[in-house]
């Protein structure tokens, strides 16, 4: 049965050809783990050397082969036009940006599933014919992580009425036996900065602002969890800033909660950002959040509430926000509260799984 009371079981090809591990392959990963285990078929298109593809292994879903250089790489496609005349799938789900552009070049008809794409990134779109075209014409619905983004596609041209806004979502209960912070009673400080070492997160922001907090005085340490691209360079421009004795490089986390542990608050300095997944495992963990009013991040994290909302690449105001919150460690613990609060309420995996699901069968015209 499907967990919206429709006794329809669906067929539903999820595609993911990215490589690494993110927030967008934890959502994929638990949206198909609620589908399975509300028994629908699950296929999943993603790359052989992929994370998504590793984990699904335990998951009672076929997991196949898809390797995509760039949006316009369509090498795959005869392959996927044979699977899905074959399989007759109910619905295709594009989970990546990268994948959308597949959708021009699949079947069209009566017996076509129906197409789907998340749009998660807060990058612009161009108002042009394509995003037009690819958005209104060539697939059937399209999900935004949040309102930012719907917003985003909108102004670009996209129907709002193909759009609809189901936000990321966590698993709290993965969180819940995280202590308060400060609880060690340490007294240094520690800052946590939990994503991709890429130029969209704002790591120099970080870095930049941890300069003026060591030459005001304050004693805090920064663990800097996530690997990338720019690791080098940042541990150049770390040691060129004085701050190798207070920012440490942990590489990838696989356990979060027991990272958010080891942290008072998150740091969430992105130039873009869709919704912002490691801001709302932070607040799970009743961290509070210091992130740039930057996409879905101000519906994320309530400013003045669950933590403060600052500027991009604004070092001086993310600077401040730190010291506050590293002056007043009641303020931290108290916004750390309210966050795990909201996040049970308003950002909840299950949640975001079931209305994807509830999304599908309205799409494929079975009634939920």
């Amino acid at each position: 049965m499907g967990g919206s009371g429709n006794n329809r079981l669906l067929k539903i090809l999820h595609i993911d050809p990215e490589t690494n591990w993110g927030g967008g392959e934890a959502q994929v990963f638990g949206l198909l783990t609620y589908l399975t285990a509300q028994g629908h078929h699950n296929d999943l298109l993603a790359h052989p050397s992929g994370l998504l593809s590793t984990r699904c292994q335990a998951l009672d879903v076929r997991a196949r082969p898809i390797v995509m250089r760039n949006d316009a790489d369509v090498r795959c496609v005869p392959a996927l036009r044979r699977l899905i005349r074959k399989m007759s799938y109910d619905v295709v789900h594009f989970h990546t940006k990268r994948a959308h552009a597949l959708a021009l070049w699949l079947p069209r008809g009566k017996r076509r599933p129906k197409y789907v794409v998340t749009r998660r990134m807060d990058y612009p779109e161009p108002p042009s014919w394509y995003t037009r075209f690819l958005y209104n014409r060539r697939v059937d619905g399209v999900v935004a992580i949040s309102q930012a983004i719907e917003n985003l596609l909108t102004s670009a041209g996209v129907d709002r009425q193909k759009i609809r806004c189901i936000s990321s979502g966590i698993d709290p209960g993965k969180f819940a036996a995280v202590g308060l912070p400060g609880a060690s009673g340490d007294d240094v400080f520690v800052v946590g900065c939990l994503a991709a070492l890429e130029e969209r997160k704002g790591h120099q922001t970080l870095l930049d602002a941890a300069a003026l907090l060591k030459a005001g005085g304050f004693r805090i340490r920064y663990e800097l969890a996530g690997n990338g691209p720019r690791r080098a360079e940042l541990e150049a421009e770390v040691a060129r800033l004085g701050l190798a004795d207070h920012i440490r490089f942990r590489g990838f986390v696989t356990d979060t909660a027991e990272y958010f542990a080891g942290v008072d608050l998150l740091a969430v300095p992105s130039l873009h950002e869709g919704l912002g997944v490691a801001a709302l495992e932070a607040m799970a963990a009743g961290r509070a959040v210091i992130a740039t009013r930057v996409g879905g991040l101000a519906e994320s994290v309530l400013d003045g509430v669950t933590g403060f909302l600052v500027p991009p690449r604004d070092a001086a105001a993310l600077a401040g926000a730190i010291a506050k919150l590293a002056r007043s460690r009641s303020l931290a613990q108290t916004m750390g509260k309210r966050g795990r609060e909201r996040v049970g309420r308003h950002f909840s995996l299950e949640s975001m799984a079931s209305q994807n699901e509830s999304y599908y069968y309205e799409l494929v015209g079975a009634p939920c």
